[in-house]
């Protein structure tokens, strides 16, 4: 089975929507990663999409994301998360 890779990500007010090379898109509601949900959209749309597609990455938020994980319903796994505004 093959890795799922990202091509690409959008946002819309509550939502990250993670298009995958395959064809398939993800829609991850924002309040799985309080990093995101607090963050304005210029700092959202400010990622990187890391290892091929397997990761995303956001310097100025301290965030990374597995693709894979996405995949398996798992949010943000950090032992101190921020409050969501």
């Amino acid at each position: 089975m093959n890795k799922p890779l990202a091509q690409k990500l959008g946002f819309d007010e509550d939502t990250m929507w993670v298009h995958l090379v395959d064809g398939r898109t993800l829609g991850v509601p924002l309040a799985y990663f309080p990093r995101l949900l607090a963050a304005s959209a210029e700092q959202r749309n400010r990622y990187v999409i890391s290892g091929g597609g397997t990761g995303l990455h956001w310097d100025e938020l301290d965030e990374d994301i597995s693709v894979e994980h996405l995949l398996l319903g798992h949010g943000d796994r950090t032992s101190s998360p921020i409050a969501a505004k």
